[in-house]
């Protein structure tokens, strides 16, 4: 069993190959099952493969916008990178295909396309740590608010301070809004000025 990752890096516009040219090199090497995708960026001149044997059986997966779904019941640990947009479809095969992650780690500063979110529910049942330090405000919204997310566990959040104070309106919305209660561990990347109903959003820190 395997799980591979490659960059690569080019001075002058090179297409890479297509999933299913690569994925057609393994044919008749003893290989187990494989599933690929790879992600190429002819403007900044760099590019990525990942390849990974089925059934994967590791606990770290790295994703990104060519996610072509599967089972990932071993993965606990999520990583989430990407140049373009994450849309709502995507949170939701995650949901769906790792039901029992608890690490999740989303960086991507580009909004979303159609800033709409989903009216389905999403759930991450065993969601302990979410890092959302590098993420656009539209993630933020889209974890935070328990209209569009339910994390019964979350247990440690990292999250800029300013994102925080544009979800809450500067601490002055319902903070039954938000998926605040199990919070034990809060990470705002900066030194900050505790506001006077900072405690209300926070009950277990």
């Amino acid at each position: 069993m395997f799980n591979y990752s490659s960059r690569i890096l080019y001075s002058i516009r090179y297409e890479l190959q297509s999933n299913e040219d690569t994925q057609r090199s393994f044919t008749g090497r003893r290989y187990l099952p494989v599933a690929m995708y790879i992600n190429s960026n002819t403007f900044e001149c760099d590019g990525a493969c990942y390849s990974y044997s089925l059934p994967y059986d590791f606990e770290q997966f790295h994703l990104n916008n060519l996610f072509q779904g599967g089972t990932f019941h071993k993965v606990r640990h999520l990583i989430m990178i990407e140049r373009g947009p994450f849309e709502d479809k995507l949170f939701e095969y995650i949901s769906r295909d790792f039901p029992f992650l608890e690490i999740l780690e989303v960086s991507n500063v580009w909004p979303q396309e159609s800033y709409q979110y989903s009216f389905t529910l999403m759930t991450f049942p065993y969601l302990k740590y979410l890092n959302l330090e590098y993420s656009h405000l539209c993630y933020t919204v889209q974890f935070l608010l328990k209209t569009s997310m339910h994390l019964p566990r979350l247990l440690y959040l990292s999250i800029p301070y300013q994102s925080l104070v544009f979800l809450t309106k500067n601490f002055t919305t319902d903070p039954s809004y938000f998926n605040f209660d199990t919070l034990k561990s809060l990470d705002l990347c900066e030194s900050f000025f505790r506001s006077e109903n900072f405690h209300h959003y926070f009950p277990l820190l």
